[in-house]
C-alpha cells in the first residue's frame, strides 16, 4: 500500500477538499489563529518543563530558585518559537475545531 492509498492519506484528501466553514459574522479567524498558536507556544512550553525537570544543572549560573525561574522563561520562549515557525499541528487542529463551533453558532 502506498502513502496515496492509506486511508489517512484519503481523509485528509477529503478534509482539503471541503469547502471552508461559514464564519458567523462577529467571527474573527485571525484572532482565531492567534489564540490556537498561543495554546501551541502554552502546550510545547510544558512538554518542555517536564522533559526539562530531571536534568540536572552545571552550577554556571548557580542552581537555585533563581536559575529555576531562569528556565521556565527560557522554555517558555522556546515553546514560542518553536510555535511561531510552525509547531507541531497543535495550532491547526484546535483552529480548525474553534472555527467549526464558530460557524455552528
Amino acid at each position: 500500500m502506498n502513502a496515496l492509498s492509506s486511508p489517512v492519506a484519503a481523509a485528509e484528501t477529503a478534509q482539503a477538499m471541503r469547502p471552508a466553514p461559514k464564519l458567523a459574522k462577529n467571527a474573527d479567524p485571525a484572532a482565531t489563529q492567534k489564540t490556537a498558536k498561543d495554546f501551541e507556544a502554552f502546550f510545547i512550553s510544558q512538554m518542555l518543563e517536564h522533559m526539562f525537570k530531571d536534568v540536572p544543572t552545571d552550577g554556571f549560573f548557580g542552581g537555585g530558585k533563581s536559575e529555576g525561574v531562569w528556565r521556565s522563561m527560557l522554555l517558555q520562549q522556546y515553546g514560542r518559537t518553536i510555535a511561531d515557525r510552525g509547531g507541531i499541528g497543535i495550532a491547526d487542529m484546535v483552529s480548525r475545531e474553534m472555527l467549526k463551533l464558530q460557524e455552528a453558532r
